[in-house]
């Protein structure tokens, strides 16, 4: 039997996989790392936002979206007609509502939207009765800025002349509906003040640690792959040119 002797010959397809597979693998390991990255920023952003004194919205303020997450006081009243109810909240296993009140800044044209709490929503009636004070009130509270889901299936059921029950809230839908010229983030009223009602914010914790999982395993994905095709690519050949393995 002639000594086989180990070559290396890549085979066209199994290379063209490979390249391609790797390719995928790696990028999608950087974008994931891109993603921590930018979680990691957000988390920060907002801590340092939160760590900031409360700031006090009046008539000549001007607020823009860096107001996000930072702690307000805002004094005006009310605008109960202008009231929207968020549906299909949950509570401790409860459905409900978020109920979403206009507040006009005293002094001012503007309008703070202010998100009041959970309410549980009652048999027999499309919104629940709520309570809204008529006189001037103080609120204070977190901006946050609402977005819609990434994937909107009842887009047409949104209608602004409809009922002021919406599945979410966006400041642009919103403004269509009222007509208010309103501050570009809602108020996350805190649990502390009055004229609310059930207020439990979820809080939302930093992922980066996620994404960095998930990079990992893309790249070991990759790895795997180089070492599939690496194992293809050696054959052993005998001395006179033929296969080892294709010997009888």
């Amino acid at each position: 039997m002639s000594p086989s002797i180990p070559q290396f010959q890549p085979q066209p397809i199994p290379t063209v996989v490979a390249v391609l597979l790797v390719t995928l693998f790696i990028g999608l390991g950087f974008w994931q790392l891109e993603r921590a990255e930018q979680k990691r920023i957000f988390a920060d952003t907002r801590n340092a936002r939160l760590e900031l004194p409360p700031m006090q919205l009046t008539g000549q303020s001007t607020a823009g979206e860096d107001f996000e997450f930072r702690s307000l006081l805002a004094e005006g009243v009310f605008i109960e007609k202008k009231t929207v109810f968020i549906e299909n909240r949950k509570h401790m296993g409860k459905n409900g509502f978020h109920v979403i009140t206009p507040l006009q800044i005293n002094g001012s044209d503007l309008y703070l939207l202010v998100n009041r709490g959970w309410v549980e929503a009652e048999k027999n009636r499309p919104v629940p009765a709520v309570e809204t004070p008529g006189s001037a009130v103080k609120v204070t509270g977190t901006a946050n800025i609402p977005h819609a889901p990434a994937l909107d299936l009842r887009e047409a059921e949104l209608s602004a002349d409809t009922n002021p029950r919406w599945p979410y809230l966006t400041l642009e839908r919103y403004s269509q509906w009222s007509g208010l010229d309103i501050y570009p983030f809602v108020l996350l009223q805190a649990a502390t003040d009055q004229h609310g009602f059930i207020r439990a914010w979820p809080q939302e914790a930093p992922k980066e640690g996620m994404h960095i999982g998930y990079a990992i395993q893309w790249f070991a994905f990759a790895l795997i792959v180089s070492i599939i095709w690496l194992r293809l690519s050696w054959v052993r050949r005998t001395e006179t040119g033929i296969r080892s393995d294709d010997e009888s």
